[in-house]
C-alpha cells in the first residue's frame, strides 16, 4: 500500500488552509499546518513533508528566508504563495531553489494542478533507467535521486538546477534557447518570467566547484550550452 503524500502548509492565513486542505485530502494527500516562518523548520524536520506550499510574507521568518532554509538541507519540492505578484519577487523564489510560484488570489485546484504536476515530473525522472543517471568525467548527475556530485563531493542543487544541468549535460555543445530550457524543464504552460532560466544558470555556476568538467557557457544572443573539459 502506497504511503500518501504529505504536504507542509505554511500561510499565517487560516481560510487558506481550510481550503487548501479540504481540496489536498479529496486527492487523497495529507497536509499539516505551520502559521509562522519560525516554526516551519521544526514542522519540516520533525514531519518529513514530499512538498511544501510556503507563502512569502509570514510573521517570523519570511517565507523567502525560509526556502533558502530548506535548499540548505533538502531538495523538497517548495511551491511559494504572495499577495504581490511583482516579478522580483517571481525571480527572487526561483533563486532561492523554489519549484513553482503562485499569485494571490488563487484557486485551490490551481494549487493541486501545480502539485500533481511536480509529482508527475519527479515520479518521470526518477523511475527513469540507468540514463536517469549521467556521468561526465568527475561529475555525475543523477535524476534518480536528484544528487549531484564532483569527485565525490555532493554539491547542494535545487530540482530545477539539477534537471537544467542534466539536461544540459546530456547534450553537450548544444545550444539551448531560453524558450527551450523553459518548455523542458518548467513546461509548456510556464507564464512567469523567462529569466528564471538565467537565474538558474548563474546559480548552478555558483553552486559547481571550479574542479567540475561540466562549464556551462553563454551563448550571445542565443541561449546556453554545456562543454566538458578537455581533460574529462
Amino acid at each position: 500500500m502506497n504511503k500518501k503524500k504529505l504536504i507542509l502548509i505554511a500561510d499565517d492565513e487560516i481560510g487558506i488552509h481550510e481550503s487548501l486542505r479540504i481540496y489536498l485530502q479529496r486527492e487523497d494527500y495529507e497536509v499539516y499546518s505551520v502559521f509562522r516562518g519560525d516554526d516551519v523548520m521544526e514542522a519540516f524536520h520533525r514531519m518529513r513533508p514530499d512538498l511544501v506550499i510556503l507563502d512569502i510574507m509570514m510573521p517570523g521568518r519570511s517565507g523567502t528566508q525560509v526556502c533558502a532554509d530548506i535548499r540548505a538541507v533538502s531538495m523538497t519540492p517548495v511551491i511559494m504563495l504572495t499577495a504581490k505578484g511583482e516579478e522580483v519577487d517571481k525571480l527572487l523564489g526561483f533563486a532561492l531553489g523554489a519549484d513553482d510560484y503562485i499569485v494571490k488570489p488563487f484557486s485551490p485546484r490551481e494549487i493541486v494542478s501545480r502539485i500533481q504536476v511536480i509529482f508527475r515530473r519527479i515520479n518521470q525522472m526518477t523511475t527513469m533507467p540507468e540514463q536517469g543517471k549521467l556521468m561526465v568525467g568527475n561529475t555525475v548527475v543523477d535524476l534518480k535521486c536528484y544528487e549531484v556530485t564532483v569527485d565525490g563531493e555532493k554539491v547542494l542543487l535545487s530540482p530545477k538546477e539539477v534537471e537544467i544541468l542534466h539536461l544540459m549535460a546530456s547534450h553537450p555543445r548544444q545550444v539551448f534557447s531560453r524558450e527551450q530550457l523553459l518548455d523542458n524543464i518548467w513546461g509548456f504552460d510556464f507564464n512567469g518570467d523567462p529569466r528564471v532560466v538565467d537565474t538558474g544558470i548563474k546559480r548552478i555556476r555558483k553552486k559547481l566547484p571550479e574542479n567540475t568538467d561540466i562549464v556551462l557557457k553563454s551563448v550571445y544572443g542565443v541561449g546556453y550550452k554545456a562543454e566538458v573539459k578537455e581533460n574529462a
